[in-house]
């Protein structure tokens, strides 16, 4: 290989093209930033802080990374924009020197049921590929172990205009690895007809139980009952052999009821179309509870959930086959992998195999390819979106990263740190929403947003170096040396909650007493088999609040007021003191404004181009109609109240004319996780998600049972909020509720009156209670990695 040898021994001048290498953002306006301006340097790691809410995610997300996303879009020809989603410019006035912003964000993975971590990262496909070249029996392409695609067979005349015109019969077929019982899916659904039907009654007495299906319905009960082909009058239970067949698996038939068509389909098909279809957390609760007592899910006993056909089943690689192969802890698979010399598949092996190690380099090495999309938690699918980019060759990109250390351990954050900074070193720009002190330390640029949330944030209290923010007196800069201390005595178990034989996923036939009436933390690395042990093997019936990290599902219509149930008791104090109906005081219902229907906008869509918003002028943004607005509680209308912060709202409703006891309640709740600055109409879509988990913890603090259950609770908390949550948690035990708070973050592990570590290490090398007890003996006894990092936090040298 010849290499240019240099004779010009002059270093040439500084090219202006050098010269670009800042990004410059000039008065942004997106969400509370106020005119924001700031310069940040490219080919750096720089660290965005600030307490929850102060507007770090409408910065880097919603101004820098929008505006690249938007410019890269319109580089496509019109009729391909028709096909993208079409993003509005930020409000910024000068957005300079961007380059391609790739966004690694927080989203969830689509919970779609095909879904799987080895669909999602293209590890499946690489599989396939290669068993379908080197599996025995031979069966077909690669579609042949693909769960998502089904056997095809088909046979027809076809004609060949070629010359004279000639018919000819052609076969066609098309082998899929898709199992036919679950379709792919791993799990078949049982119906418990009981739940769907009183069997005593006729359709005519109105049969059925289905929430929703009222007996006069058109469209569901009344298509039974006219449509010809049932008895009305009969009791279900005396139905002919015919008769429920027809009724509970007809295919759909065109029928008229009353001169009208409709479509008569039996009831176990047109129950899974309308409620098994749709997500389960999209649902309003009483139909996700009739969903979880009328449906149970079983693994498929044709495939044993592998969601294969027997014949991708049966191919087999030196005795694994690909269900085996998917069914592997991934760091396994990559051993396998490496272990197969065949040079015909040489590069495939290789990019296989770069993409494993690159799971297990990231600390994901304890999943399997098999593990459905939906089940990973925010940090996980996090890390699992950063794989694709770890061996990229692009250089001068902007990498865009929402807490990257959500999940994980101590232990774990130094590799994250190394991948940060080696994706930096191959030159370029990395920018991080974080609050980890661990992750600050590495920056080369800090820009600390604040001082406070919401309207008392949005402006630029920081720029500068780690150093530079210690010294400067900013709220992050106080508290980043902070350290909870360990309790000099823990409170007394009141009982015990016994966990016996527990052998979810990983864990090892568990047995532990996990105490009541205390704080109580589960912790461990990623992976070491917390939540099995708590959200997987806590016995039912024990009166159990489970608040996980699952999103928060709103519009732009729905806000803390809708969400938490306080526009209820709001409404009514409205239409009481004034004599009018509640719904007047709904933007979704009566009360709308006519013109914009409750949006307080207006939106134009305009195609392929962003489509514009502007303000509604009937109602001026308030989103009510102008004769509701006439309408007062205490001297304000519907629409101030909905302006008014948490801490404001609760003083209006809590004395005086406006005094509403239901109102305070929840206003009281929502003040006591740290949401006092939030407005009770903003927008759900507009919180971050921080504030969204502390809104949901809020919402559930107010449901009957004697233990909660809060998973990391400290995601997206500020260290100045930290104490504050530490604060509402010991409430909630002096009140007499037993508290279980799965977490990573030494300042909750050091408040704890009992800790439950789990261990020693991820996937198969976890699944161990490694210890229980005080946190004060876990750090005498430094004899796990929760305890050295928890010592080391303490400074117990």
């Amino acid at each position: 290989m010849s290499k240019a040898m240099r004779t010009d021994p002059q270093s040439p001048a500084p090219h202006v093209a050098d010269s670009h290498d800042l990004i410059r953002v000039h008065g942004a306006r997106e969400n509370n930033l106020k005119d924001v301006s700031i310069e940040i340097p490219k080919r750096r790691l720089t660290v965005f802080t600030g307490v929850s809410g102060s507007g770090k995610s409408s910065l880097v997300f919603n101004t820098i990374a929008a505006e690249s996303q938007r410019m890269i879009n319109e580089t496509y020809s019109t009729f391909v924009q028709g096909f993208m989603p079409t993003l509005a410019r930020p409000e910024v006035d000068v957005l300079d020197g961007l380059t391609t912003a790739i966004i690694v964000d927080q989203q969830r993975m689509g919970a779609d049921p095909r879904s799987t971590v080895g669909t999602a990262t293209d590890a499946n496909a690489m599989l396939r590929i290669l068993f379908s070249r080197l599996g025995r029996p031979r069966i077909g392409s690669p579609n042949a172990f693909s769960f998502n695609v089904p056997s095809v067979r088909a046979s027809g005349a076809i004609t060949v205009e070629r010359g004279a015109k000639k018919t000819e019969v052609q076969t066609y077929t098309r082998t899929g690895g898709m199992c036919t019982r679950c379709e792919g899916r791993g799990a078949v659904s049982d119906i418990d007809l009981t739940q769907l039907y009183d069997d005593s009654k006729s359709l005519a007495e109105g049969a059925f139980t289905i929430p929703g299906w009222k007996s006069d319905s058109f469209f569901t009960v009344r298509v039974y009952a006219e449509s010809g082909l049932l008895d009305p009058d009969k009791p279900i239970r005396d139905f002919t052999k015919k008769e429920m067949q027809d009724f509970l698996y007809r295919e759909p038939t065109k029928v008229k009821v009353e001169g009208v068509n409709l479509t008569f389909e039996g009831l176990i098909p047109k129950i899974q179309k309308s409620f098994l279809s749709k997500d389960r957390e999209a649902m309003q609760p009483h139909i996700r509870e009739f969903v979880d007592r009328a449906v149970t899910f079983t693994t498929c006993p044709e495939c044993d959930g592998t969601r294969l056909s027997e014949a991708a089943r049966s191919s087999r690689i030196d005795g694994v086959s690909i269900a085996d192969a998917c069914a592997m802890q991934i760091s396994d698979l990559a051993e396998w992998i490496r272990g197969l010399d065949e040079p015909s598949v040489a590069p495939l092996l290789a990019a296989l195999l770069r993409t494993l190690e690159s799971f297990v380099e990231i600390g994901l090495g304890y999943l399997s390819l098999e593990r459905p999309a939906g089940t990973l938690s925010g940090g996980e699918a996090q890390r699992v979106k950063m794989i694709r980019h770890l061996g990229s060759s692009l250089t001068d990109t902007t990498y865009v990263f929402d807490e990257p250390t959500i999940g994980l351990h101590p232990h774990d954050i130094q590799r994250m740190n190394d991948l940060l900074r080696r994706l930096r070193d191959k030159g370029n720009t990395v920018l991080v929403v974080e609050h980890k002190p661990e992750v600050i330390a590495i920056a080369d640029h800090v820009v600390d947003l604040g001082p406070g949330a919401g309207t008392a944030g949005g402006t630029v209290c920081f720029e500068g170096t780690v150093e530079g923010l210690r010294a400067s007196g900013t709220v992050t800069g106080r508290h980043l040396d902070d350290r909870a201390a360990l309790k000099e005595s823990v409170r007394k178990p009141t009982g015990r909650l016994e966990i016996r034989g527990a052998s979810a996923n990983n864990l090892r036939d568990v047995d532990v007493d996990i105490p009541l009436g205390v704080l109580a933390v589960v912790t461990g690395v990623a992976g070491s088999g917390k939540s099995s042990l708590v959200h997987g093997s806590i016995p039912a019936g024990a009166g159990v609040v489970s608040i996980d990290q699952g999103a928060i599902r709103g519009s732009r219509r729905s806000n803390p007021a809708t969400y938490t149930g306080l526009l209820d008791p709001i409404r009514k104090a409205f239409a009481k003191a004034n004599g009018v109906k509640p719904a007047l005081f709904s933007a979704n219902s009566e009360g709308a404004c006519p013109a914009c229907n409750g949006a307080g906008v207006i939106f134009t869509d305009l195609a392929m181009m962003a489509g514009v918003s502007t303000v509604c002028e009937e109602c001026d943004g308030k989103r009510f109609q102008a004769s509701v607005l006439e309408h007062r509680l205490g001297g304000r209308d519907i629409s101030e109240v909905l302006a008014m912060p948490v801490a404001e709202a609760g003083e209006f409703f809590g004395a005086g004319e406006a005094r509403t006891p239901a109102a305070h309640a929840i206003l009281g709740r929502l003040a006591d996780v740290g949401l006092g600055y939030l407005s009770l109409g903003q927008p759900l879509t507009t919180l971050s998600g921080g504030e969204r988990q502390r809104l949901k913890l809020a919402t559930r603090m107010a449901d009957k049972g004697g233990v909660y259950v809060l998973d990391e609770p400290t995601t997206g908390l500020h260290l100045a909020d930290v104490e504050q949550l530490l604060g509402l948690l010991d409430r909630l035990v002096d009140s007499g509720k037993s508290v279980i708070v799965i977490e990573h973050h030494q300042a909750v592990m050091a408040h704890a009156d009992w800790i439950i570590d789990l261990g020693p290490g991820a996937g198969h090398d976890g699944g161990r209670i490694v210890f229980e007890g005080t946190p004060a003996d876990l750090v005498a006894a430094r004899s796990t990695l929760t305890g050295e990092h928890l010592a080391a936090y303490v400074r117990a040298f």
